[in-house]
């Protein structure tokens, strides 16, 4: 049986109407559902419109505020710390970004912590925000605590993205998007729905030991590192998640480690935080900081042809450039739809009923 395959325009439109229904103004309910329908364009489901429902949860449980003050609370020529004021990250996160690539104009590069903020979708997004000024975009952000670092039974960390987004000429930007974990805690939930055990390097139980149940973390046990284990790299892994959290809230004054508040609802925030909220870090770097635009873009050119053309393991066609597959799918997706599990079209539809608005596929 096929999932069902729903338009994006369908999608927008009643995601909007519910960003609207909970408080957010015409402006902030399209760009929320801009950049949550950009994860399902781009084929990172676990982030798109699965996840609707849950903002909403958070909304009606006081976590999420839809009307933020969103402001600068510290900055130099270029930096600032933003206080999202408990907004959906969905929008602080831009607002943030288009800080940073303000600073980066006028000074070369922009730097932007934040903090007081909730989950922001996928971290590409934010980092693609800088490809059209022919700058670089970095974008990262701290998470709930779901993973154990190497040689821990503990969940310590979130599974903490990392996105860059480098502009080309000819060819597509380059952009990687990824968590600091082996899998993001979204392909454990895409797992569950389809009743599918999970790879082996993936998670581990509360004793530490290795699991292939994807409803582990949902019995104490913990994703692990990228990497899987100390002998794969797993302490490299947990490095780049100590980064990002440390970037992320140390820096702006967010929750950290295991004092982030989770993103399911049903479970409350630690009652002795070290900060506001969930944080966030962005960077832009303009190019011609460093050298000529149309220079730089040119051998990004040569650089991106020369890995295509690299020699490939048997079966393989090309070296995958980072953001081909997610490039290829938005087109996809754009011309025939995006397919939904049915769960996650059950949890919709069920969404629209409590707020009346009708969920369909037209």
């Amino acid at each position: 049986m096929t999932d069902p395959v729903y338009s994006y325009q369908s999608l927008h439109q009643f995601a909007h109407s519910i960003f609207t229904r909970i408080g957010c103004s015409t402006e902030e309910a399209t760009l929320a559902t801009d950049v949550l329908l950009r994860a399902d364009l781009r084929g990172i489901d676990s982030h798109g419109i699965a996840r609707l429902s849950g903002y909403v949860r958070l909304w009606e449980k006081g976590r999420v505020n839809c009307a933020p003050r969103i402001s600068v609370v510290h900055e130099t020529p270029s930096t600032a710390v933003v206080d999202g004021d408990k907004g959906l990250g969905l929008v602080v996160a831009p607002k943030a970004m288009e800080i940073a690539i303000s600073k980066a104009r006028l000074v070369g590069t922009g730097w932007v912590s934040v903090k007081n903020s909730n989950h922001f979708g996928i971290a590409g997004y934010h980092a693609m925000m800088a490809l059209p000024h022919d700058m670089i975009g970095i974008a990262m952000t701290n998470a709930s605590p779901l993973v154990a670092p190497t040689f821990s039974i503990e969940r310590l960390l979130g599974t903490n993205p990392i996105a860059v987004a480098i502009p080309a000429n000819e060819q597509p930007p380059f952009v990687a998007d990824f968590a600091t974990t082996t899998a993001a805690n979204g392909k454990l939930e895409i797992l569950q729905r389809k009743n599918q055990l999970a790879p082996l390097g993936w998670v581990q139980t509360s004793s530490g030991e290795p699991t292939t149940n994807p409803n582990e973390t949902r019995q104490g046990g913990a994703l692990i590192p990228l990497g899987s284990d100390r002998e794969h790299g797993s302490h490299k892994g947990f490095c780049l998640g100590a980064w990002v959290d440390i970037f992320s809230a140390v820096l702006s004054g967010a929750n950290y480690g295991p004092w982030v508040p989770p993103f399911v609802a049903f479970l409350e925030p630690p009652n002795d935080p070290v900060g506001e909220g969930i944080g966030h870090f962005f960077g832009a770097m303009r190019v011609d900081a460093f050298r000529p635009a149309v220079e730089f873009k040119n051998h990004m050119d040569n650089w991106i042809r020369r890995f295509r053309s690299a020699a490939t393991v048997d079966g393989q066609d090309s070296v995958i450039i980072p953001g081909d597959p997610e490039r290829t799918l938005h087109a996809q997706r754009v011309e025939e739809g995006i397919p939904l599990n049915q769960k996650v079209v059950d949890d919709l539809e069920d969404l629209g009923k409590r707020l009346q608005i009708p969920f369909s596929q037209a």
